[in-house]
């Protein structure tokens, strides 16, 4: 299994980015994909995550109402759109995947057993 990620930069606040995921040797429409951010000095953390079949999707409180998550089944991807990105947002983004979480485990790193490599999302004026 690979995860392909991109689409990360450098934004203003306030602006948008659109991450994706390209997935090989695994159907998105069947896992659930996930996101998660590690900022500078931090630890990882959940950001967003859509179960598989697509019936649930969750996030993070700080997120809610300015990212969506979704699946293109066609492209066998998984995509971030971020809107009204904030300097706190920046972070190394990277997509997760899992053929067997549950739905508890949803927000723990150790849970996913395929990982993308990083992109960068940078938010500064």
């Amino acid at each position: 299994v690979q995860l392909q990620a991109s689409g990360g930069g450098l934004v203003q606040p306030g602006g948008s980015l659109r991450l994706s995921c390209v997935a090989s040797g695994l159907t998105v429409r069947t896992a659930t994909m996930s996101w998660f951010r590690q900022a500078p000095g931090k630890e990882r953390e959940f950001v967003a995550a859509i179960f598989r079949g697509g019936s649930s999707i969750h996030y993070v409180d700080s997120v809610r109402g300015r990212f969506a998550v979704s699946k293109d089944n066609a492209q066998n991807t998984v995509n971030l759109q971020m809107n009204s990105l904030k300097p706190e947002d920046t972070a190394a983004y990277y997509c997760a995947a899992s053929r067997s979480i549950i739905m508890s485990s949803l927000k723990r790193d150790q849970a996913y057993g395929y990982w993308g490599q990083g992109t960068l999302v940078t938010v500064s004026s």
